[in-house]
């Protein structure tokens, strides 16, 4: 499935080699990506204000008229409306001797950091591309060899964080408004042992903090999920999951009550499922939700913002969407708080090729998904008859669940059953087999499926 009633496919950009990674600018249209080759190129996106009353002539290194895939089925005078325009290659390089594993913006995006299987971390220039600072990892302790990045974190303006494959990660200090980096890491930490560290994200500050930055951050690794504290180290990690853990996304605002604080961080595993753990309790998944019943890995997680959301029905218990990519190419979405997936909305990024990446761009009007050799552009399609009649994920059309809103006494018991056959759903999922054989993937590059080359590129 390519196409669906809910959401667009307005641009597919051809890349030369495969993508490993990518980063939106925090503010503007700007995306950037790493790839298999170790170039990087960095690409400006149709402004979402800005207006054109016709399309602009196609330009070397432009994905425009024949070197991009419009969806033709809806047009405006006004980019904003729909994300139609030309992406422009703001600059390219090749900027590291193997691929590009990596790639993260400072909070202002003035700033962008690579890091490739060169074992080098560069800061360039967002708008020119030029490197204003280099370091090179610490060689791998278990062969002597360059160690290759796996993701690149900036935590607060003067730290930046870098995992590897030998599992080490890094502390950077970071000057000059984050385009000087430290020659020597100020602290080192090995969260998963000597596993690979997939995935990291940051844990909010508190509202006591003076800072307003994050002190704290979560990874997984191998088949654990660890809490890593700025000034104290490693401060909690779970009990073995007995599956590889590849991905990492944390929701807040959920309904909260008892032994809920209403945050809940996902945790994609290479068997289809979706762990869940309850905020501050570590030591083991509170709930889970399957996304494939045939055992695709979960390899990204992004919560949606509500402005991409399709037309729906009323999101109960302060419910959350998340966007989950496989590594069969689809995605799915899941509904945090019922748990449930919307099968209706069901996309495909490519047809061999699996997700790695998916963001939302800086007014949430766009999503962006990697893979392969292709980034794909979608917005939510204009609202139909079809889109609307049922997107509740529990089988009623929108109708029946409105009319189930307005019974008063019977909302509360609704939500209950729900809760309930969801709970019954999993346990017997639990029930039905053992979790598969973690896999091991360490410092092994993803590669196959040919799409077309941008002309001029290189």
């Amino acid at each position: 499935m390519t196409s669906s009633p809910y959401f667009d496919n307005i641009c597919t950009l051809p890349l030369p080699t495969d993508l490993f990674c990518q980063a939106l600018h925090p503010t503007q249209p700007i995306l950037t990506v790493g790839l298999a080759s170790g170039h990087v190129l960095t690409y400006r996106l149709p402004s979402t204000d800005e207006e054109s009353s016709t399309e602009p002539e196609p330009r070397r290194g432009s994905i425009n008229g024949t070197s991009s895939i419009l969806s033709q089925r809806r047009r405006s005078s006004t980019a904003s409306e729909n994300g139609l325009g030309s992406i422009d290659t703001i600059w390219k390089t090749r900027r590291h001797k193997g691929s590009c594993r990596a790639l993260a913006y400072t909070p202002d995006g003035n700033t962008c950091y690579s890091g490739g299987t060169d074992g080098l971390i560069k800061a360039f220039e967002t708008e020119t591309g030029r490197v204003s600072s280099k370091v090179a990892l610490p060689l791998d302790p278990q062969n002597g060899g360059e160690d290759a990045p796996t993701a690149i974190h900036v935590l607060t303006p003067l730290h930046l964080l870098v995992t590897t494959d030998s599992g080490a990660l890094y502390f950077y200090d970071l000057k000059d408004g984050g385009k000087s980096i430290a020659t020597e890491p100020s602290q080192t930490h090995q969260p998963h042992g000597e596993e690979p560290v997939n995935s990291l994200i940051p844990i909010p500050a508190s509202s006591e903090s003076t800072s307003g930055y994050p002190k704290q951050f979560l990874t997984v690794g191998g088949s654990t999920l660890a809490v890593v504290d700025i000034r104290r180290g490693v401060i909690a990690t779970s009990e073995d999951q007995e599956i590889e853990l590849s991905s990492l996304s944390m929701v807040s605002g959920l309904k909260s009550g008892g032994t809920s604080v209403g945050t809940k961080v996902l945790v994609g595993q290479g068997d289809g499922v979706i762990s869940l753990f309850e905020r501050g309790v570590w030591s083991d998944l509170d709930e889970r939700i399957v996304i494939d019943r045939e055992g695709a890995s979960i390899d990204a997680l992004y919560e949606v913002p509500l402005d991409f959301l399709p037309r729906m029905g009323k999101l109960k218990m302060n419910e959350k969407i998340v966007a989950a990519g496989l590594d069969d190419g689809r995605i799915r979405f899941v509904r945090v708080g019922r748990n449930a997936v919307i099968d209706e909305w069901d996309l495909k990024h490519d047809e061999i090729e699996g997700v790695t990446s998916i963001l939302f761009d800086e007014a949430g009007t766009r999503m962006i998904t990697g893979g392969g050799q292709t980034v794909k552009v979608w917005t939510k399609a204009s609202p139909t008859p079809e889109a609307t009649s049922n997107v509740n994920g529990t089988g009623k059309r929108k109708h029946e669940e409105d009319s189930d809103d307005e019974e008063e006494g019977d909302s509360d018991d609704h939500e209950q059953e729900t809760e309930n056959e969801d709970e019954e759903e999993s346990s017997e999922e639990e029930r039905g087999g053992k979790r598969k054989k973690r896999k091991r993937n360490k410092g092994k590059d993803k590669s196959g499926g040919k799409a077309l080359n941008l002309n001029g590129i290189f």
